[in-house]
């Protein structure tokens, strides 16, 4: 259906391990690096959980993990990507070490046509295709939380990405991974976090402000508004570092003042409040970890 086979995910925190998932369970061969050796088996661990969680729901058959387990292959050596058709980066949003990863990449990835992709949610692409000399084959590949569930991806072009590429990203995307792609420009936020965060941040300062609780403000958009989650447990989600990276990024870009992290949300994050990730955001989840 392409010819993509031969993937390549780098970082296996949240968002790299369900990316990784996603693409062993659509019968690709999966490579999936981390920087350390102790990261790389916590990231593991976190990919094997997953899909033992799949099968006790009814996903996937024993069978299936089983082969899905086997498609996955990790290292600590971004060399490894060297027969890569297609590498997603999916590490911290940090700009620096996404460039640097790129740098990197564009050395190390033998074929020329390989695909290049951020997993990014809010640092311009075009920045990290300028770090290669192949601009033409890097593009946003942006996945949502949790990957294998979500089916929505958005496909990010940049001024200088062929439309060979985005072509090959969005049949992949579609006809290899079975999702749902959309298309976006290269600005902050994209389409999706362009409407969602100034939502997630107004419910900030709604809950700063003092006008409501934590669980009313997610009860009224649940119950009022038929969303499936409130906006301060999906902060949680997230993760509150996140939508600051993103708001930053954003009121970077587009200098509007509902762009801007709430000072209650930097505090939390120096806090290290982070949400789920770190035990306690909004909500305390120490008690059910």
């Amino acid at each position: 259906m392409t010819d993509i086979a031969r993937v390549g995910v780098i970082g296996c925190g949240l968002m790299g391990s369900g990316i990784a998932e996603v693409f062993a369970r659509a019968g690709l061969d999966v490579l999936v690096s981390e920087a350390s050796g102790e990261a790389l088996e916590f990231g593991r661990t976190r990919l094997t959980n997953s899909l033992e969680t799949a099968v006790k729901r009814g996903k996937l058959s024993p069978e299936q993990r089983d082969e899905a387990l086997a498609r996955l292959s990790f290292t600590v050596e971004l060399s490894d990507f060297a027969d890569r058709d297609l590498v997603v980066e999916a590490v911290a949003e940090r700009e620096d070490i996404k460039v640097r990863i790129f740098e990197t990449l564009d050395r190390v990835v033998e074929r020329r046509d390989a695909i290049l992709a951020s997993n990014t949610s809010s640092i311009p692409i075009v920045k990290l295709a300028a770090a290669t000399t192949r601009p033409e084959q890097v593009i946003g590949l942006h996945f949502f939380n949790p990957a294998p569930v979500q089916k929505l991806v958005e496909v990010i072009p940049t001024l200088t990405t062929s439309a060979t590429t985005t072509e090959r990203v969005e049949a992949f995307a579609s006809q290899v991974l079975g999702k749902e792609p959309i298309r976006a420009r290269d600005r902050a936020g994209f389409v999706v976090n362009a409407l969602l965060v100034p939502y997630l941040l107004s419910a900030v300062r709604m809950f700063e402000s003092g006008v409501a609780t934590a669980s009313d403000i997610d009860k009224g958009m649940e119950a009022g508004c038929a969303h499936p989650m409130g906006p301060l447990r999906l902060c949680d989600l997230i993760g509150l570092d996140t939508i600051v990276s993103i708001a930053e990024s954003m009121y970077d870009e587009y200098k509007e003042p509902l762009f801007a992290a709430p000072p209650l949300l930097s505090r939390m994050v120096d806090a290290g409040l982070l949400g789920r990730k770190s035990g306690r955001g909004f909500y305390d989840y120490t008690a059910s970890a």
